[in-house]
């Protein structure tokens, strides 16, 4: 069975290959993906790893979890599946900062 792995507090200067090699001395990697902004092609700061191996994968988040990558401290923990339409967002109310009343 696989596993999905969060990698926060990235430094913007990690790579998908940092990455990659980090976790490849736990075991296989099917894939590492750094999050960029979609405007300015910068790194968010996180990323995901693939690995086939579910306990290799567990030993790595146990392993690197708070480890030091280009001065960030790592935040490793096993990625939360995506939800099916709930959960994110404003839930439908939308930003209200501007809802016609005055603060004063």
């Amino acid at each position: 069975m696989s596993i999905n792995i969060y990698v926060g507090n990235l430094s913007f200067d990690a790579s998908e290959s940092d990455l990659k090699g980090l976790f490849e001395g736990y075991g296989t990697v099917d894939s590492a993906k750094i999050i960029t902004d979609q405007f300015t092609g910068r790194s968010r700061g996180f990323g995901f790893i693939e690995m086939p191996n579910r306990e290799e994968g567990l030993k790595a988040i146990q392993e690197l979890d708070s480890k030091d990558l280009k001065g960030r401290s790592l935040k490793v923990n096993e990625a939360r599946p995506r939800g099916g339409g709930s959960g994110g967002g404003q839930g439908g109310g939308g930003n209200r900062r501007n809802s016609g009343r005055s603060r004063w």
